[in-house]
């Protein structure tokens, strides 16, 4: 962005204001459209106008029951206060993002003002990567900005293909975007080590390929949540009701024998807080993570455990969390990944590089009020979750190549 010149130019920006909002519609969680404020906000000082697009949630798989748009539910509009406090100036609002009054908005849009057009996903060109409707779109502007990482990964209309109508000198990736990039490819590239990776969620089968993947660029991996129970089964474990995919044993396995391979150290929890019903007033113990009871399941880390990775976090230079240790959502389970997030901290103040990705990382490190004590946090967890995984991004490579 710091090579074009916006003075009385009109920036289409593609931020990613898909935020959670209560049942009054209001927002819960501002971090996205917060993340978008200095990229606008540059846009601004420059001398240029802003139209911003985005998706809102998927309104075309839940029609009204007579197959309308359930419009009040999946529009932008509800993010538009928001935005406009913290930008510190009223944003105008537009109730399509292609057609005649978006034309006629964009038009009027004077140097210093702001734009949101309508949820791009009232369109189904939107998701198809629609050419006709990207060139619309992209109609409305001199100049296109890509501040979107955390839709990078979609091959969408106003991510992708809407790049294709903009001169290599009229369009950039926003701030943002830049520091996803710069930063995941801190990890990936010639990270200071011991790099250790600390993966956590539910399913071998979401994460295998970031666990092949850090098998040529991690020193140790630290598993937890609910995927630790099929490794721990696929090693002779008995591990009770715990979460297990019997179809991924083999995997596991493969996943356990190629890493022992590489020199590779892989960490499971040694024990566990194991429940006798997945409920916050379930009855608890802690149990040898191989040697849970019949009727007990594992839903977060133990106290060994915790310590245990604690200890290997403590020693690494480079560290990349993604996913929790436990059923975090629940009191009774949230002091590992608690336990992690603290961790993760303190070896950042002693000059570790820490990059946390992942939507439940991301909570948790917000929830305790530890975001600024981490290097950077992501935005985008499926994004960030392919980007580490190796893949090109449509998102990126329609910007940098």
């Amino acid at each position: 962005m710091k090579n074009i010149d916006f003075h009385s130019k009109k920036v289409l920006v593609r931020v990613d204001f898909n935020v959670p909002l209560d049942k009054q519609y209001r927002v819960t969680d501002d971090t996205r459209i917060r993340a978008a404020v200095p990229t606008i906000r540059r846009i601004l000082d420059g001398g240029g106008a802003v139209i911003l697009m985005s998706h809102f949630g998927r309104p075309l798989d839940k029609l009204n029951a007579d197959g309308s748009i359930n419009r009040e539910k999946f529009t932008l509009r509800h993010t538009l206060g928001t935005l406009s406090e913290l930008l510190g100036t009223p944003a105008k609002f537009c109730s399509d993002c292609i057609g005649p009054e978006a034309e006629e908005a964009a038009a009027a849009l004077r140097a210093g003002e702001v734009l949101l057009l309508e949820n791009t996903r009232f369109h189904a060109e939107e998701e198809a990567g629609d050419e006709t409707f990207a060139r619309r779109l992209a109609g409305l502007a001199d100049v296109y900005v890509n501040d979107a990482f955390g839709s990078a990964h979609r091959a969408h209309a106003s991510t992708t293909t809407v790049a294709k109508f903009f001169a290599p000198e009229n369009k950039s990736f926003g701030y943002l975007m830049e520091a996803e990039v710069k930063n995941a490819s801190r990890v990936l590239h010639g990270p200071e080590r011991p790099l250790t990776a600390i993966i956590g969620g539910a399913k071998v089968s979401d994460k295998i390929l970031l666990l092949e993947r850090l098998l040529e660029l991690a020193d140790n991996i630290i598993i937890g949540g609910g995927m630790a129970y099929t490794l721990i089964k696929a090693q002779g474990g008995e591990i009770g009701k715990s979460l297990c995919e019997s179809d991924k044993l083999d995997t596991a396995r493969s996943f356990l024998e190629k890493a022992a391979a590489r020199g590779v150290q892989v960490y499971l929890p040694a024990d566990s807080v194991v429940a006798d019903a997945f409920s916050e007033s379930a009855n608890t113990q802690v149990q040898s993570s191989d040697a849970i009871g019949a009727d007990w399941m594992g839903l977060d880390i133990g106290p060994e455990a915790r310590k245990a990775f604690s200890e290997v976090v403590l020693r690494s230079k480079t560290l990349l969390w993604n996913g929790p240790m436990g059923v975090f959502e629940m009191t009774a389970f949230a002091e590992g990944t608690r336990t992690v997030a603290r961790a993760c901290a303190e070896a950042t103040k002693s000059g570790a590089f820490t990059l946390v990705g992942g939507g439940d990382s991301v909570a948790a490190v917000n929830q305790m009020g530890l975001a600024d004590e981490v290097s950077y946090v992501s935005t985008g967890g499926g994004a960030m979750l392919e980007f580490l995984e190796g893949k090109t991004l449509p998102g990126v490579a329609a910007i940098g190549g």
